[in-house]
């Protein structure tokens, strides 16, 4: 095997600082490097996610909105507890990021810029949903 770990997944986005706070908050994500450009500013934002990184990067780009399953990236599932994903539940909610559904395994919702992501504790099904 040439790996056996995922390094880093990299989100852009126009502000760097707004989303890369949603995540340190919301999963308690210690920020371990910022980078600048050339003229000194902020241009990415590298965060602790488990035994990889998640990367919030500058661009220009307008957020792209995906609805269901499509090419490229259409989802980050982040592994929780049963009771995380109720705590999580309602740490999106009062952020007014509604959960848009639900199965028994997980929560699905967005970030500020309309990313999907996911609330999973598979294979530990949650009590009754």
């Amino acid at each position: 095997m040439v790996t056996d770990a995922l390094h880093h997944l990299a989100l852009g986005t126009v502000d760097v600082e707004r989303l890369a706070r949603f995540y340190r908050e919301l999963f308690d994500l210690k920020e371990c490097a910022r980078h600048l450009d050339e003229q000194g500013a902020l241009r990415s934002i590298w965060l602790e996610l488990g035994s990889a990184y998640l990367m919030i990067e500058r661009t220009q780009s307008p957020p792209r909105r995906v609805e269901s399953v499509e090419a490229g990236l259409f989802l980050m599932a982040f592994r929780v507890s049963v009771a995380e994903r109720l705590r999580l539940e309602a740490a999106l909610e009062a952020r007014g990021q509604r959960v848009e559904a639900r199965t028994a395994f997980t929560s699905y919702s967005r970030d500020l810029d309309g990313n999907r992501i996911a609330l999973s504790h598979y294979p530990v099904a949650a009590e009754a949903e």
